[in-house]
């Protein structure tokens, strides 16, 4: 099913936010899920890898149009492209994307130690391990960290189901909680057979 591209209806600060927030979040799936086929041993694996990516893709040009119509003078993460006002405050950083830095707040447990870390975003050590694995090893790491960081996106399209304005940016929310739920059970399942 095509989705809109257009942003219709109204927005607020949590639809910005999601869709800043998840297209980065996309980014860390779709990265992992590009190990996949040359480090997987199982075609279940190999197969859920590329359609977690095709899935993801097409929601990261959704979600870039809608911030571009919705803030057109700011990047992705809804920073200023021009600077014209004092530098953001130290609990704006809290909630940017990607502001982690490797400071060990992205955990596989879902949830995040400081709000500086995006609900199940993997860390640089956590990619670097998963990186290195190959085969069997590969596949139970993949499908541990793709729980977490499922359920991670699970957790941030709630807050948008409860915060959100936007049409549109709602039924992609409520979208990623009935996919990556079904994708996580189906990931459990993997594991038991591993």
């Amino acid at each position: 099913m095509p989705m809109p591209t257009g942003p219709a209806g109204p927005h607020n600060n949590a639809d910005v936010t999601f869709a800043s927030m998840m297209i980065e979040h996309h980014k860390g799936a779709i990265a992992m899920a590009d190990l996949a086929p040359s480090r997987a041993d199982s075609d279940q694996v190999k197969q859920l890898a590329a359609k977690i990516k095709a899935a993801q893709a097409p929601e990261i040009d959704q979600m870039s149009d809608w911030l571009a119509a919705w803030a057109p003078d700011t990047d992705m993460n809804g920073m200023p492209l021009t600077k014209t006002s004092a530098s953001p405050t130290s609990s704006d950083m809290g909630s940017m994307p990607g502001m982690d830095h490797g400071t060990g707040h992205g955990d596989t447990g879902g949830s995040a130690s400081s709000g500086a870390a995006m609900p199940g975003m993997m860390t640089e050590q956590q990619m670097q391990q998963l990186t290195a694995a190959k085969g069997a090893a590969f596949d139970k790491l993949f499908l541990q960290m793709m729980i977490a960081h499922h359920q991670g996106a699970i957790d941030m399209a709630k807050t948008e189901q409860a915060d959100g304005a936007n049409p549109s940016a709602l039924k992609l929310a409520n979208s990623i909680i009935t996919s990556q739920t079904a994708e996580i059970t189906t990931m459990q399942d993997l594991l038991k057979t591993l």
